[in-house]
């Protein structure tokens, strides 16, 4: 359903399948997208990160990067993957996560990426035209907030209910986002936090509220995205999902390779019906 990406030949075959098609309709569009989480960035895994990116060529039409980019959220810890990403023939797109937060230089990490050409996402949308169909990408980092049963409320304290409000902002910009892309074939949500439980199984239970939160699952479940990614949750589990919508936890030591490549098949959107 999806492969991986370690070297070497890669086999593939098609991750989300078309909406029903006649027989003598002809093959949809295929995009191959190449994603990983949580590659901690830092001057001593310099080549790693560097062959990694390098391998994807000719076997990926889009790299997305879901967060933790760097180890301490250093610009120069961004600038080694910004130089393994320059001059790419495909896009990339990322979101930040926690570590690249740490060191509260995201400005600077943003901007080190930028300049290498990495379309950084928060709580925005971009598409592109690849394989000859368009892809549409939206990007956040997420945030905690917990799952069914064991979210963190809207009371108490002003910096408790702030934590709340975060959230809130991200599911405003989710909506939004996909509302925006709703025309597009392809459709792909990149976060970094996790928007479900089942791809956090492996992790203590006792830290899946720090891990991220089903609040964002309402605008996945009504937009229907055909793929969304995340990472943080280095002991979680791959694949997951929310109703039909497949879930992939693309964390690097989950995966316990580089990258995955997922390969997307458009679903006519024609005559997207957006309320």
């Amino acid at each position: 359903m999806s492969s991986p990406a370690s070297g070497g030949e890669i086999d593939r075959s098609i991750d989300v399948a078309t909406s029903a098609r006649a027989a003598s309709d002809p093959e949809p569009a295929c995009v191959r997208v190449a994603a990983a989480g949580d590659v901690h960035c830092h001057p001593e895994n310099r080549d790693w990160i560097a062959e990694a990116v390098a391998g994807l060529e000719g076997h990926a039409d889009v790299l997305l990067l879901a967060g933790d980019l760097t180890t301490h959220g250093e610009p120069e810890q961004a600038r080694v993957l910004a130089d393994a990403c320059r001059g790419r023939p495909f896009p990339i797109f990322a979101v930040l996560g926690n570590h690249d937060w740490h060191a509260n230089r995201s400005d600077e990490v943003v901007a080190e990426l930028q300049d290498a050409g990495v379309n950084v996402l928060e709580r925005r949308h971009a598409t592109c035209r690849l394989a000859g169909t368009e892809i549409g990408i939206v990007g956040l980092k997420g945030f905690v907030g917990g799952f069914d049963g064991h979210r963190l409320p809207d009371f108490g304290e002003p910096s408790l209910r702030s934590l709340y409000d975060e959230t809130a902002r991200d599911v405003d910009a989710l909506d939004a986002g996909l509302r925006a892309i709703a025309h597009c074939p392809v459709r792909v949500v990149l976060l970094h936090y996790a928007p479900i439980a089942e791809t956090l199984q492996g992790e203590p239970p006792e830290i899946w509220t720090m891990l991220g939160t089903d609040r964002l699952a309402a605008p996945l479940v009504e937009h229907q995205p055909q793929l969304v990614l995340h990472g943080h949750a280095h002991a979680g589990r791959f694949a997951g999902s929310l109703g039909s919508i497949p879930v992939h936890n693309v964390s690097v030591p989950v995966m316990g390779r580089a990258f995955w490549i997922f390969e997307l098949a458009g679903v006519d959107r024609a005559a997207p019906l957006v309320h």
